[in-house]
């Protein structure tokens, strides 16, 4: 798919940004001249310009002509094709350090490739239900397998139930998926979406991403997409359910990474998870707090009365987040009760 350096504009140089004509200006000049002006910028200013040479894959004469006819410099006669990426990364490299070099180009290509789903994580789930329920199951697992896992799962329990599974399905099968169909999406859907409110493949979906996601769901949707898939596919499921991690799963934590835990999770969300969990679990957690805590904590409880199901999933994952924020913080290590022996070093 060729993305121009011409968007629906006259073929002149007044209607391009500066970044824009900077970018077909030194993609037209070279790579030995570009890393020279690299050379000369700032990192800001060279993210912003390279930022549209990872864009352009061609370059039009006519937008050719127009930017150099105000520098008085004559142009070819043919439309220019290249990969402004590849020309972009070679100069860098040539211009900067290594090190330099790669991080400021890991930046300008994220900054660019995802502006569709960057703008989607600002939108109210039940915005994007709407916007989402006609498209193919196939985009939508594109999307989801980009969106906060818990803005993807809202979004999962409004869909139909075969859509849901279908989606969980493909989702699960996601692996690299290239640039230019990430961009292509991007391009297909921006107007929808705004009218409701050397690359390598950007990681996507997966069965990790699904059991997050259903980890970010609740148990009676989760149970449900679980079954459906089973019922297609029984590997699948037990992959998926062999990497998610559930509430009682704490109990596979060391003292340590429960006192952890304790520390970062309200007491009000402790009392209403603990009310389904298991009396090993209570006890587990009982070990790990003050005698006087634990004596206040029973007290709330029984003094709790009868709580709804959906209060008591909902203030599990919670501190189900708290812990998978700290695994990330590389303060606990969590293990999923399905997901066999684990040896650690």
């Amino acid at each position: 798919m060729a993305k121009s350096a011409k968007s629906s504009r006259d073929a002149s140089s007044d209607n391009l940004t500066g970044p824009e004509k900077a970018a077909i200006f030194l993609l037209t000049m070279g790579e030995e001249f570009t890393s020279k002006v690299f050379q000369r910028l700032e990192p800001e200013d060279i993210k912003s310009v390279g930022r549209q040479m990872a864009k352009i894959d061609k370059v039009e004469k006519e937008d050719i002509s127009a930017l150099l006819s105000e520098f008085k410099m004559d142009s070819g006669e043919h439309d220019i094709f290249l990969s402004g990426d590849e020309l972009l990364e070679s100069a860098l490299k040539r211009a900067l350090d290594s090190d330099k070099a790669t991080q400021l180009l890991d930046e300008i290509r994220s900054d660019w490739k995802l502006t569709l789903f960057q703008k989607a994580r600002k939108i109210e789930p039940k915005v994007l239900v709407n916007f989402l329920r006609n498209e193919h199951p196939q985009t939508i697992a594109l999307v989801l397998a980009v969106l906060e896992k818990s803005q993807a799962a809202e979004i999962l329990k409004d869909l139909k139930e075969e859509v849901q599974i279908e989606v969980i399905m493909r989702m699960a099968e996601l692996d690299k998926v290239s640039p230019e169909i990430l961009v292509d999406l991007d391009r297909v859907l921006q107007e929808e979406l705004l009218s409701v409110h050397g690359m390598e493949g950007q990681k996507l979906g997966g069965v990790e991403a699904v059991a997050e996601l259903l980890n970010n769901s609740d148990r009676a949707l989760e149970a449900l997409i679980l079954e459906g898939i089973e019922e297609q596919r029984e590997s699948l499921a037990e992959e998926i359910r062999k990497l998610m991690f559930v509430f009682e799963d704490l109990m596979r934590l060391d003292d340590r990474g429960i006192m952890t835990i304790l520390k970062e999770v309200s007491t009000d969300d402790l009392k209403l998870a603990l009310r389904s969990s298991s009396e090993e679990l209570k006890q587990k957690i009982f070990k790990n707090m003050s005698s006087r805590a634990v004596d206040m904590l029973k007290e709330d409880m029984e003094m709790m009365g009868p709580v709804r199901l959906k209060d008591v999933e909902t203030a599990q994952q919670s501190i189900i987040k708290v812990a998978k924020r700290l695994e990330q913080e590389g303060k606990i290590i969590l293990v999923a009760s399905a997901g066999g022996e684990d040896e650690f070093v």
